[in-house]
């Protein structure tokens, strides 16, 4: 629990915007997941900064939670902040055919302006869930275009909110779904992203295309947290999934998902440990039957893995 004078300097700072005891099960996209001690919701930089500097003097661990895809809350109450960045949304265009995007902005909120403004160049992010923060640290994409081939900076923030890097693409250490080489606890705030123009019908079409293969593909009707699993070289999670019989499988309200196998959705009253229980018997069970490892996309957030 979080003494009740740090409380006091919580509420002070951020107000309504700050509770305590909040259920992660209602800002992630699974919908399971314990209480925080604390959920913090900042509405400005500098309250993000002032944030920072508090929880490093109380000692308090802080993490960040986005959009809440891409992420499994533990059941178990989690000690520290949660961080909220979902009050940071600026986007707006930049001379030389860029985008200053902050990290609070929805993939729907970015791909509506480029459509609006007739923009190419981001359309591969189409139906990928989640805010752009989350994009950069998980560098999202799909196999032909990720987030990296965009990026031309990061705006980030550092652990104990002192100072504000702007790190240039050269810098940036982007892998296959990650972004290395930052330091634990720093925030992403925003990026550079490089657009060209085109034909606002041009752009509507190529999303619509990517929209319907994600709408024909996957299982969006039901709560899930996007792909589980990092496609392995030359394969794909989904395909090892279901070759080993486990397409379908369920453990208590969780399900390995019948329309794509590196989907685990929550069809009803799942628990995080219902869902980590399908992760280990799916990594178990294709290592036993392929000799092929599964590497979690997930994050997870409290517990251990």
């Amino acid at each position: 629990m979080i003494p009740a004078a740090v409380r006091e300097a919580l509420v002070e700072l951020l107000g309504d915007r700050v509770r305590f005891g909040a259920p992660l099960a209602r800002c992630t996209s699974l919908r399971v997941g314990g209480p925080a001690d604390a959920l913090a919701t900042p509405e400005t930089r500098a309250e993000l900064a002032t944030l920072l500097e508090l929880c490093a003097e109380k000692r308090l661990p802080h993490s960040v939670i986005g959009a809440g895809f891409n992420t499994l809350a533990c059941d178990a109450p989690l000690f520290g902040v949660v961080i909220q960045l979902g009050r940071l949304r600026r986007l707006e265009e930049r001379p030389g055919g860029l985008l200053r995007v902050e990290a609070g902005v929805s993939h729907s909120q970015l791909t509506n302006f480029c459509i609006q403004r007739g923009l190419s160049g981001l359309e591969f992010g189409a139906g990928i869930p989640g805010s752009i923060g989350g994009w950069l640290a998980m560098n999202a994409g799909i196999p032909e275009r990720e987030v990296k081939d965009a990026v031309r900076e990061i705006e980030v923030m550092s652990p104990a909110g002192r100072r504000l890097s702007h790190l240039p693409r050269a810098e940036l250490r982007f892998a296959y779904r990650g972004l290395r080489g930052l330091a634990p606890g720093s925030l992403i705030l925003s990026a550079l992203l490089a657009v060209e123009p085109s034909e606002p019908a041009r752009v509507r079409a190529r999303v619509q295309e990517l929209l319907a293969r994600r709408a024909s593909s996957q299982p969006l009707d039901v709560p899930s947290c996007g792909s589980v699993f990092k496609n392995p070289p030359g394969d794909f999670a989904g395909r090892l999934i279901e070759s080993v019989g486990l397409k379908g499988r369920r453990i208590g309200g969780a399900q390995i998902s019948p329309v794509h196998a590196n989907f685990i959705a929550n069809v009803g009253g799942a628990s995080a440990a219902d869902v980590l229980a399908l992760i280990e018997e799916a990594r178990r069970v294709v290592w036993q039957t392929t000799g092929r490892r599964l590497e979690p996309e997930v994050r997870v957030l409290g517990g251990k893995r």
